[in-house]
């Protein structure tokens, strides 16, 4: 769960239940396709419904709920064939730029690089799903920024959002999806300008990453959700 250091009665209430809502999606404490009361939600949170309604917006333009024409929010839902063009799309990309990552990035890109892999090891030794799935999505950012492409380091950022997301909701309970050591063997093929290691380790990578989704995941029994967000 959690540290819930602000009350939703603070100015960041709304943001608190957008973190909230995402963080218990991303922990699968909120199986796909789980219903959110409107009015539940505004219990467990004790803000109204005008601040729960403002919040579903920012977590449906974030494709982590989906809002259906009178039926209300629920939690996405992506298919197997999502997930899998997603990674396509991923595989088609993202080795090719580590390579022009490896051809281009400066002293300071890898210094920056390897500072990041330091946090990524902290979470993975504390046990940290969350915030180790949130700071590989990072790597993955700050790499393509290396490659100094804006046109491919957009289309990284949506890809790695929305792989986030997937990788919360039906990834290993566990934080092996996505592992620094693996992230430490591109910045070391970095180091050495080696743009085609660079490239096949970002593919293996991204291939293991992929096949530790686990899409057929039965869903979970509907949660209370006044239980489940309920402020201490």
């Amino acid at each position: 769960m959690p540290v819930k250091s602000k009350t939703a009665n603070d100015d960041d209430g709304e943001q608190f239940v957008v973190d909230s809502i995402y963080e218990a999606v991303i922990d699968q404490r909120l199986a796909p396709g789980t219903k959110l009361s409107e009015s539940a939600l505004c219990e467990a949170f004790g803000v109204g419904r005008m601040r729960i309604r403002r919040s579903l917006l920012v977590l449906a333009s974030r494709e982590v709920i989906e809002l259906q024409p009178n039926r209300g929010a629920f939690v996405a839902c992506p298919t197997a064939k999502q997930a899998r063009e997603i990674f396509e799309a991923r595989l088609s990309l993202e080795p090719p730029l580590a390579n022009l990552a490896a051809q281009r990035a400066t002293a300071a890109d890898i210094k920056n690089l390897e500072k990041h892999l330091i946090k990524e090891s902290a979470a993975h030794n504390a046990g940290n799903r969350r915030e180790a799935i949130r700071l590989s999505g990072q790597f993955h950012n700050s790499l393509a920024l290396a490659a100094d492409n804006q046109v491919m380091l957009k289309m990284v950022k949506d890809l790695v959002t929305r792989s986030s997301l997937i990788i919360g909701m039906f990834g290993d309970s566990g934080i092996t999806n996505c592992r620094d050591d693996e992230h430490a063997g591109i910045i070391q093929a970095m180091r050495s300008a080696d743009g085609k290691l660079a490239e096949k380790l970002m593919a293996a990578h991204l291939i293991h990453i992929k096949d530790h989704l686990k899409l057929d995941r039965p869903k979970a029994d509907v949660k209370d959700l006044v239980s489940l967000f309920k402020l201490a």
